[in-house]
């Protein structure tokens, strides 16, 4: 009970029960009229990434539809650096109203936080998941003059050199990070890392010469391929990728314990209200699950895959457990 409620049982005695038994109902009645309102204005979507990369894209896709669907404007905003901290910062500073969107990732909520990152926010306590959006599995690529027609081949390169081969990563921490250095564990191949800033630019240095390993998203990647820039040798996902259907798995090739399934997903401030987090995961659902998009996204190597904010909630502590176990494995070479 409220305060001035109290305060009118005292003056008033019995008469004021009447209010005091309709101010529950009224509260709900205000919830639900406050999630009717919402959005009653633009939204923003702030992406930690550079643009361009296969989650820049797809967002966009996603915010797009999303605009059409609630009739208001969804701003895109890319703010790469500093680990997603650039990111999830300028939506913190935010009012904590739900108009104001952050997409996260395995990196931010199940990655990071086991690598002593200072980031300046706990992404796990700071933010309360909405809804995934988008997972997809990386293709092991070289440059076309790379003299390495298969992973055998490669593995076999990378001993013989000196230097063994350079492999690119969207970052350091990122997943092309991980399944490099989860690569070298495994098969004692000789890989250097260099972090770049985000996919687009790992993908351009592989393409011209400068890097001789990069693991991808295929939709990072497409145009390179078809245009024979690029050369995939190896799948990370669980089976043969439907765009790739030629390019075997690592599993295939007797390759296991490198996997990184990278999903991402809308994340809000944590003080956000339960009733605006039920409509923002209702709409982008509906947006996400357009039958175009969906085959969009398909086509380009990747997934839509989209949940309630309790089992996202439970894939994020999973993944949390798993991937602690992998930094503590790779050690050093995590960082």
């Amino acid at each position: 009970m409220s305060w001035p409620l109290r305060l009118l049982s005292r003056l008033f005695g019995w008469a004021v029960w009447p209010l005091l038994a309709l101010a529950p109902h009224a509260a709900l009645a205000q919830g639900a009229a406050s999630a009717n309102a919402f959005p009653a204005r633009a939204l923003t979507v702030v992406v930690p990434f550079p643009p361009g990369g296969s989650t820049d894209r797809v967002a966009r896709l996603i915010a797009q539809r999303l605009s059409e669907n609630i009739a208001q404007p969804v701003v895109v905003q890319n703010r790469p650096g500093a680990a997603g901290a650039i990111g999830a910062q300028a939506v913190l500073a935010q009012p904590h109203d739900g108009y104001t969107l952050f997409i996260g990732h395995v990196g931010t909520h199940a990655v990071d936080p086991h690598l002593n990152i200072q980031v300046g926010f706990n992404a796990n306590k700071d933010f309360r998941p909405v809804t995934p959006f988008f997972s997809f599995h990386s293709v092991l690529l070289v440059p076309a003059g790379l003299p390495a027609r298969d992973l055998n081949e490669l593995l076999a390169l990378s001993r013989s050199r000196p230097g063994g081969l350079s492999f690119a990563s969207q970052g350091t921490g990122t997943a092309g990070h991980f399944l490099g250095e989860m690569l070298q564990q495994v098969t004692g191949a000789k890989l250097v890392h260099v972090p770049m800033k985000g996919a687009a630019q790992a993908v351009t240095e592989t393409v011209g010469g400068h890097i001789d390993i990069v693991f991808a998203a295929y939709i990072s990647a497409q145009s390179f391929l078809k245009e024979g820039r690029l050369r995939a040798l190896a799948y990370v996902g669980p089976q043969r990728s439907p765009v790739l259907p030629e390019v075997p798995t690592l599993v295939e090739l007797g390759i296991r314990d490198v996997e990184y399934d990278q999903w991402f997903g809308f994340f809000v401030p944590a003080r956000v209200p339960e009733e605006v987090v039920r409509r923002l995961n209702a709409d982008i659902i509906a947006a996400a699950r357009s039958s175009d998009i969906v085959a969009s996204v398909a086509a380009q190597g990747g997934a839509i895959v989209t949940s309630s904010p309790e089992e996202m909630a439970r894939r994020i502590s999973s993944d949390f457990v798993r991937f602690g176990a992998v930094v503590q494995r790779l050690g050093d070479k995590a960082r």
